[in-house]
């Protein structure tokens, strides 16, 4: 389940998902691309994570499916307005993977894929990552592949710098702990990237990102 951009054990991932994006710019942002509120929105592998509740929030009719890799699904020809997949599914660009989002989406359906972006705070932590580089280049599987991308640029946020060093040195151990003698306030830089494309490929969207707020 994609509740999270990697995994962690159960109490550390709580604490992770209260800290994450606290202001909301992955789900405007979602908003803004797709849109998805009040639409039938497919959520790849995302079932009960932060997203799939700011869905409903929105009043997205949201259709759930478990199994992000490879995407199928048994849903009918164009019977969905918005495919969301969130850090677990579209690993890059499959063509039989888009070809069934395509197959599921409405006339003017928006295929929207949440990874990370890099150049941050977070991706200091985790190393060399695919998200970080090849995948968000011009010539990398997205961008040459159909794809505009929207980054939008969130945060971890903690409560003190206390907490933010307890929860990177209890998840991350050594390499955690040296980010968060960096920091001067309870929070860590985090670059999302939202890889968009409407049914066909027709990219209607600008790419504008979303600043800091």
């Amino acid at each position: 389940m994609s509740d999270l951009p990697f995994p962690l054990e159960p109490g550390l991932a709580a604490r992770l998902a209260s800290a994450l994006d606290v202001e909301g710019k992955v789900l405007r942002g979602l908003d803004a691309l797709g849109p998805v509120a009040g639409r039938d929105v497919l959520l790849v592998d995302g079932a009960g994570s932060p997203i799939a509740a700011g869905l409903s929030g929105l009043g997205a009719r949201t259709i759930h499916d478990a199994h992000p890799a490879p995407f199928r699904t048994s849903l009918p020809d164009e019977s969905a307005d918005v495919v969301l997949g969130v850090w677990s599914s579209f690993r890059g660009v499959d063509a039989a993977e888009i070809a069934e989002a395509d197959r599921v989406l409405r006339p003017g359906g928006r295929l929207l894929i949440v990874h990370d972006y890099g150049r941050d705070d977070v991706s200091r932590i985790m190393g060399e990552r695919p998200e970080y580089g090849p995948w968000s280049h011009r010539n990398g599987p997205f961008l040459a592949g159909g794809f505009r991308v929207r980054v939008l640029h969130c945060f971890w946020t903690f409560d003190d710098l206390e907490a933010t060093f307890a929860f990177l040195t209890e998840a991350f151990g050594d390499a955690g702990a040296a980010v968060a003698a960096t920091l001067k306030r309870p929070r860590l830089s985090y670059n999302v990237a939202i890889y968009h494309r409407t049914r066909g490929g027709d990219a209607a969207v600008d790419d504008a990102a979303v600043a800091p707020g």
